[in-house]
């Protein structure tokens, strides 16, 4: 036998009459975008650019577009389809390869100028994404720049 008291059966009652609830959300308000909006993202990409040397953290690029970390990273990725640490190591990586390429600096002194701590540190990323060393692809990047008619396949180590 169950007890229900007048209370129970009101809020079973109130329930009855209440909209069914639709489709689950992500917590983003109704017209809202779950992307970062572009004069944000430009104004992100812009500032890791600039300051590649730097070491950036997730609460200045967040505190940037007036967002907390969290939320800034979720938005972040998906507007970009890479977290902002990937984002920023793939833009030193690209900083280092126009540098490499360029044949004036110092490996160690390239490290630094884009962004990382050593040149180990940047050795081992830079192989990690690209698949070469710097010492390597400096020294492809010399070979195929002076080739009349280099293409993408010049780098193709497998022939």
């Amino acid at each position: 036998m169950q007890l229900v008291t007048p209370m129970a059966e009101a809020d079973v009652k109130s329930l009855g009459s209440m909209p069914e609830a639709g489709p689950a959300t992500t917590g983003v308000a109704e017209g809202a975008s779950s992307e970062l909006p572009a004069c944000r993202l430009r104004r992100v990409t812009q500032y890791v650019q600039a300051n590649l040397q730097r070491e950036l953290r997730l609460a200045e690029l967040s505190a940037l577009v007036h967002m907390s970390p969290y939320h800034f990273a979720r938005l972040f990725k998906r507007s970009t389809g890479v977290p902002p640490h990937r984002f920023l190591v793939g833009c030193r990586i690209d900083a280092a390869r126009a540098l490499l390429a360029a044949r004036t600096a110092p490996i160690a002194e390239i490290s630094r100028l884009v962004g990382f701590r050593t040149p180990s540190h940047f050795t081992t990323t830079f192989r990690r994404i690209t698949g070469t060393t710097p010492s390597a692809y400096r020294s492809r990047a010399g070979v195929d720049s002076t080739a009349v008619g280099a293409t993408a396949d010049a780098f193709d180590v497998s022939r």
